[in-house]
């Protein structure tokens, strides 16, 4: 079972397949059976949701195994309209606009250990998680990250990873892009997590160098690698191939990040860095070339304000290639709550 794999739902019939794909997912992250069956209600609902009142409906799923956050699952709900008109009253129980009981939402949120809704006329996006264990208290991390990492159409495994590491005030990101497509892609790009693992605070040029020489035996990767202070506002950048990054400032500038040319493992002249400030209330987005350059939230009113899993979740499903692997990843100074 491919967990990276996007789960079109435009029927009822379809409901069945993501649902049996998040109990393998949350089994295989060893949640106890009550939370590995709140988590398939959980796409159950969101599943049947789509086929009933959607238009080009999508479940993506994916793993939080980061090590820096507890672990657990989650997913995301895609559509394109006609939007919920009162998010509010959709997720009271009894409430249906067509004809049913109306437990659907009101569900996913009791079920859940955070549920976040970003909605328009022209689609939704709805993203859920279930940890491991019930988190006692809000978490405390003084960022959010998001992320969608989804398989070409037809693979059964996916080329691009990502990873991320967060240690008081300092990120650290990696996004790599396995050349080509299917397993060999993944083993490139999975060398690259590996790598990236052992010592995520190295600087980003001497750790891209050191995925480069880790990636030799493999058929090589696009990778970038970020690092953030958090405290002095300072991002520090160093990438190979097509991987592209930005930074989105509250004031609506886009600052796009610098990637060299090359690919990690094979071709590589020199591993340079670029530093950037990251102004209060920043959001930076990563992607892999599955994602089409031209992207622009200038259309979505009040997106670069929620959840980065919602930003992440609207640009792969407006703006993504659909013939490629496509990762995402958003990070956003957390909210006051």
């Amino acid at each position: 079972m491919n967990p990276s794999a996007a789960y079109p739902v435009t029927e009822l019939s379809q409901i069945g397949e993501p649902r049996r794909a998040a109990l393998w997912l949350a089994q295989g992250m060893d949640l106890s059976e009550t939370r590995a069956g709140q988590f398939a209600l959980v796409v159950t609902e969101l599943a049947t949701n789509l086929a009933k009142h959607a238009r080009k409906g999508e479940i993506l799923l994916r793993a939080l195994d980061s090590p820096s956050e507890p672990p657990g699952v989650e997913v995301i709900a895609l559509d394109a309209g006609p939007g919920i008109p009162d998010v509010a009253l959709s997720q009271r129980d009894g409430y249906s606009t067509s004809g049913t009981l109306g437990h659907g939402l009101g569900a996913v949120r009791r079920q859940s250990d955070d549920c976040w809704i970003y909605t328009q006329p022209t689609g939704t996006v709805i993203a859920a998680t279930v940890r491991r264990e019930q988190p006692a208290s809000p978490p405390r991390a003084p960022l959010d990250i998001g992320a969608v990492c989804v398989s070409m159409l037809g693979e059964e495994i996916c080329g691009d990873a990502w990873t991320w590491r967060l240690r008081e005030d300092r990120l650290a990101v990696l996004v790599a892009d396995g050349l080509g497509h299917g397993l060999g892609a993944h083993d490139a790009a999975r060398q690259a997590v590996l790598t990236f693992g052992e010592e995520p605070e190295t600087a980003p040029p001497a750790m891209l160098e050191r995925v480069h020489t880790a990636l030799r035996p493999t058929r090589g990767a696009a990778v970038a690698i970020l690092a953030v202070d958090l405290e002095r506002g300072l991002a520090r950048y160093s990438g190979l191939g097509n991987i592209a990054a930005a930074i989105l400032r509250e004031d609506g500038s886009r600052q796009n990040l610098v990637s060299q040319n090359g690919i990690a493992g094979h071709a590589a002249r020199r591993f340079q860095e670029f530093s950037y400030p990251v102004p209060p209330r920043s959001v930076i987005v990563l992607h892999s070339d599955g994602l089409g350059t031209h992207w622009n939230v200038a259309g979505y009113p009040g997106l670069l304000m929620r959840h980065p899993s919602l930003i992440a979740g609207v640009l792969y499903r407006d703006w993504s290639r659909r013939r490629d692997d496509v990762t995402v990843v958003v990070v956003r100074e957390r909210q006051p709550q």
